[in-house]
């Protein structure tokens, strides 16, 4: 055969081929010739041509597959593009209205004269409906529970408002800084201004059938993390295909400082002639099948306007879905100062609009087997576990009364409440059935909110995530860790300042748009005592944290958290504590466009930048940073009953400590710290960073005869650069003489080192990282030091702030002097360290 000719193959020489391909798609030459040995039909097919056939199939798989992902994304382009048309064609007719309107003020008021009172500010272009409201007319029969016409009215009146909030321009709806449109972004998300209550809505592309959006939706309590319960009192079919559904349901509050709110809903499902389905719903009143008494103790009734979700399905596969949020909270059922939570649409809109948003993307993207996860844990079981998390902690800050959780006496102190609960099986499940265990008296939550000024919640979130041990204690982590144990009654023999670990963050899920992460925290080796380490052993956190990314306008961020043991069961125990911090921007602030602008965490950050300090995206200077957020912490532990007492005088005294700790991070962090000098957290006394690394560097060639620092950069930012990037642990002591010295500042390789940051640095004592040769090599040496201001010190070993050993080559001490070389400091030089 000649092989410069086309080869034209059999049916059973494909066949052939085709199985070899679907083995492997790109033979080798020994296999090539093996496969002419072993099929006789390919016998007078040359190797060269096999090749030649096999480099045409792979050819052609990857420009089907390529064909295939580009008509996907064709058919979500025109998706999006017909979305984006549909917005440009409202916004049209909202200008052109705005304008018309705009034109007949201005006649009105030239025309009117100078005499008249002026009742121009009253809008003389009437909209259809301030029309009706001037002339009423029945618009529908008379309403009663009790009459199915009746409530078919309201819901067809639903539907038409709610189809006006959707598509039209019944609400001013204002575009949120960041939701760009396009095929893979959460979709065009806007807010409403000017209106009653407080709106979002928002517009998406979803690659799912829309039954089954509707389905997923319908399920409030599995997108929508506030929500207690849903429960469906009654179902009426409708004569058009629809159902009307009686719906009562009840939301968390979102700290301790209020109550939280319940709905009693109409909702209305049904399709419309063009194929889409909407299901939309709206509060009930006593006259219309809603209740006639009062709400439930710790419950204030709020109001849902005309809400819900439309689907419209797309040519090619998957939807296009308008959802909208309207509601009024009650604002003025709450103090002042949380007014805002209950009065900005942007939280409304995040805690709401586009959960329900990421809810369904997350879902489609699963489904289309796009997001993989390890462990060999099913997507639904992960995200079973972050709703466990969430609402456990949600149960834990509310403490209702029907979960059978009632307060214990205080201490005298208001700053900490203790809430105890002996018969949890309704909020932990039956399945645990703990009161099956013979001494288990129930479960004990210690809770506590705080506002705070000035602190960035995605910061201290990330920080309170990254540091764990600069705010925990191992004893309670311990006690924590315990309940799930065949023992876990013993009171915690926590010790302040105990002896921490480190902890490792082992990532398990994430959300699509990455707003929030579920993982495993292993916390390792604890140990009360140095001399315990040996007999340490990890110990495991489940942890769900959320709302990290600070370019996200009006979000909350939490951290939540619950131990579990090393089995780590589907349906393990999560007796969930953790952190919460909600922004309390005034509704006016809220309502300003604007990227949220960029955080420095500590010096390292400041120093990337230079002396100014870290700038924001945008421009925006961190000095102009200037809001409130209120802070929520709850633990929970569990108690036997003989020691309740004491349980509860150990989680009392603990949240304190924590919120101690958390209002020094947050005093540490905040950006109006941040100026031109950034810097680690000064003692009184202290100088500027700058000041601080000169007289270091100075006091070193003084005393040492040699230079620290390159002498071609011994000023201004450069200096401070050069010694904070230095390869030797550098770190200052204060010296005191009737306390141990404490550290005040370390350069990056001394923070490594020491396992730390700078706003920990300070609680660390030097006699407390050195072992017991290098503390008598110091007692020693320290004459020497402080007369002839330098001396050097032998190898040896120390431990980290993380109980870690460090071993060095050799050490430097030093006096820094100030500018009147007074004595200022004790500065130290690890050389060569590294962990053992």
């Amino acid at each position: 055969m000649d092989s410069s000719k086309y080869v034209r193959y059999t049916p059973e020489q494909v066949e052939a081929l085709e199985r070899v391909y679907s083995e492997c798609p790109k033979p080798s030459s020994l296999r090539r010739q093996q496969l002419i040995r072993e099929c006789p039909i390919l016998s007078n097919i040359e190797p060269k041509q096999i090749k030649v056939w096999f480099q045409n199939r792979r050819c052609r798989e990857k420009q089907r597959k390529e064909a295939s992902r580009l008509q996907t994304v064709n058919r979500k382009l025109s998706a999006m593009n017909k979305l984006l048309m549909e917005e440009n064609d409202r916004l049209q007719k909202q200008v052109s209205h705005l304008v018309y309107e705009n034109g007949y003020m201005r006649q009105q008021l030239h025309s009117a004269p100078a005499t008249t009172t002026d009742n121009s500010c009253e809008s003389v272009v009437m909209s259809g409906q301030h029309q009706q409201q001037q002339n009423p007319t029945p618009q529908h029969p008379q309403r009663d529970a009790s009459n199915p016409a009746g409530l078919l009215a309201v819901a067809e009146e639903t539907l038409a408002e709610f189809l006006s909030k959707a598509t039209g321009t019944a609400v001013d709806w204002v575009q949120m800084i960041g939701m760009k449109p396009g095929p893979d972004s959460i979709g065009i998300v806007a807010v409403s201004r000017n209106c009653s209550g407080v709106a979002a809505r928002a517009c998406g592309l979803v690659s799912l059938d829309p039954t089954k959006i509707a389905e997923i939706l319908k399920d409030c309590p599995s997108w929508f993390r506030d929500c207690r319960c849903l429960d469906v009192l009654s179902v009426i079919p409708t004569g058009n295909g629809g159902t009307i559904e009686l719906i009562y349901m009840q939301t968390y509050a979102p700290t301790t400082l209020a109550a939280a709110r319940d709905f009693w809903l109409l909702r209305y499902s049904t399709s419309l002639e063009d194929g889409s389905l909407v299901v939309c719903e709206r509060s009930l009143t006593s006259s219309t099948g809603g209740p006639t008494g009062p709400p439930p103790s710790s419950f204030v009734r709020a109001e849902m306007l005309a809400s819900g979700f439309l689907i419209r399905p797309c040519e090619g596969g998957g939807s296009i879905i308008h959802i909208v949020d309207h509601v009024d909270l009650d604002a003025w059922s709450v103090p002042e100062v949380l007014r805002p939570l209950y009065e900005s649409s942007k939280i409304l809109a995040q805690k709401m609009t586009m959960a329900a948003m990421r809810h369904i993307r997350q879902i489609a993207q699963e489904t289309s087997g796009e997001i993989q996860y390890g462990g060999g844990r099913q997507p639904a079981v992960l995200r079973t576990f972050s709703q466990r998390l969430s609402r456990g902690f949600n149960d834990a800050i509310n403490g209702f009364l029907d979960d059978g959780w009632s307060l214990l006496s205080s201490d005298g102190g208001e700053d900490v409440t203790i809430a105890i609960n002996s018969s949890p099986n309704k909020f932990l499940g039956s399945q645990y059935n703990w009161s099956m265990l013979p001494a288990f008296g129930g479960v004990l939550c210690a809770k506590a909110s705080m506002l705070l000024q000035n602190v960035p919640p995605a910061l201290l979130v990330r920080f309170l995530r990254e540091h764990r041990s600069e705010w925990a204690d191992y004893g309670v982590d311990a006690y924590s860790a315990a309940c799930l144990k065949a023992s876990p009654y013993a009171v915690p023999c926590a010790r302040p300042g105990g002896f921490p670990s480190s902890h490792v963050i082992l990532p398990l899920a994430h959300t699509v748009e990455h707003e929030e992460f579920l993982e495993v925290v292993r916390l390792e080796g604890h140990a009360f005592s140095p001399e315990d380490v040996a007999l340490a052993r990890d110990m495991y956190l489940l942890q769900l944290c959320s709302g990290i990314d600070e370019n996200t306008v009006g979000a909350c961020a939490q951290l939540v958290f619950a131990p579990i043991d090393e089995s780590f069961a589907d349906d393990a125990p999560l007796l969930a504590s953790g952190f919460r911090v909600i922004p309390l921007d005034s509704k006016a602030a809220m309502q300003q466009d604007g990227p949220a602008a960029s955080r420095t965490l500590d010096l390292a950050s400041a120093l990337e930048v230079g002396s100014g300090g870290a700038r924001p995206a945008g421009g925006t200077e961190l000095s102009n940073y200037n809001s409130r957020s209120v802070l929520t912490i709850a633990f929970q532990f569990t108690f036997e009953n003989h020691m309740r007492d004491n349980v509860a005088a150990m989680a009392r005294q603990y949240v304190r400590s924590v919120v101690g700790s958390v209002q020094r991070v947050a005093m540490a962090i905040s950006p109006s710290r941040l100026g031109p000098h950034a810097g680690p957290k000064a003692l009184p006394g202290s100088p500027e960073a700058l000041t601080l690394a000169r007289w270091i560097s100075r006091s070193y060639r003084v005393h040492a005869g040699g230079e620290l620092l390159r002498a071609d950069s011994l000023t201004g930012d450069a200096l401070l650069k050069q010694l904070w990037h230095h390869s030797d642990a550098i770190m200052c002591c204060s010296l005191k003489t009737n306390a141990s010295p404490v550290f005040t500042f370390a350069n990056q390789a001394g923070l490594d080192m020491l396992e730390t940051t700078l706003v920990a640095l300070q609680d660390i004592m030097l006699d407390k990282i050195l072992d017991e040769a290098g503390r008598k090599i110091l007692c020693s040496e320290f004459a020497k030091i402080m007369q002839q201001g330098f001396a050097y010190l032998p190898g040896g070993m120390c431990v980290s702030s993380m109980g870690r050993a460090v071993s060095y080559e050799q050490a430097v001490a030093w006096k820094v002097l100030d500018d009147d070389d007074s004595n200022h400091c004790l500065a130290f030089m690890f050389m060569n360290w590294s962990f053992v």
